[in-house]
């Protein structure tokens, strides 16, 4: 595939052109903007089984990171601070070093079922107060640390984007047969994956076991 370049004519390299391109902001999405944790928001926190976490290094390399765990699991502990534990992962760690050097974190929470979601944008650090740890403990297992986000601004992101994308409907749900393994996809990209479809199961057989294992 031939490498794209962007045209620079077509180019929006500054705020105002940007701007000029679109209509003036509804009053509502400025009014919506919130400095804490307000009881709809804190609501919405305590339902959500998952979120993406937004981070950037200190020469603003981006990453973004998804998190999952039991509804609730992350806690509110003020109207301005929350904690989300880490649970076992792959242990890049990439998220917790990224807000070692720029602690400015975007979050994006999800409940299933709702297509409005909630962003909250804050200042992170990581602890590992055993009795912020402790209340976050899931089958007798406690997180080594928690990241905890102090509040800059929160507000409920509309419906467009789950409404276009159809994300909840069971209709437009995807096989995951149609593309290849975890494992596969990774050994192709690196190694090389084994040709004998037996080797191959037995691999993603290994990937399932450690998910079993090592999920708390």
């Amino acid at each position: 595939m031939k490498e794209f370049k962007v045209n620079p004519e077509f180019a929006i390299t500054d705020e105002q052109r940007l701007r000029s391109l679109f209509q003036a902001q509804h009053t509502l999405a400025i009014q919506k903007c919130q400095s804490a944790l307000a009881k709809y928001a804190q609501a919405f926190i305590r339902r959500s089984p998952f979120i993406c976490i937004g981070t950037q290094n200190s020469d603003g390399k981006a990453d973004v990171s998804p998190r999952g765990d039991p509804v609730g699991f992350v806690k509110v502990l003020d109207q301005h601070t929350l904690a989300i534990p880490d649970r076992p992962g792959n242990n890049r760690l990439d998220t917790m070093v990224n807000i070692l050097s720029n602690p400015s974190v975007g979050l994006l929470f999800i409940v299933p079922g709702f297509d409005d979601t909630l962003r909250v944008n804050g200042q992170a650090s990581l602890v590992n107060d055993p009795e912020i740890l402790e209340g976050m403990r899931v089958n007798d297992r406690i997180p080594k640390i928690a990241i905890v986000v102090k509040v800059d601004t929160v507000f409920m992101h509309c419906a467009k984007a789950f409404r276009r994308s159809q994300l909840w409907n069971p209709d437009h749900f995807q096989n995951r047969d149609e593309m290849p393994s975890l494992v596969k996809i990774i050994l192709d990209q690196t190694t090389g994956a084994p040709s004998d479809d037996d080797e191959m199961r037995k691999l993603d057989d290994q990937l399932e076991d450690q998910y079993k294992k090592t999920l708390y």
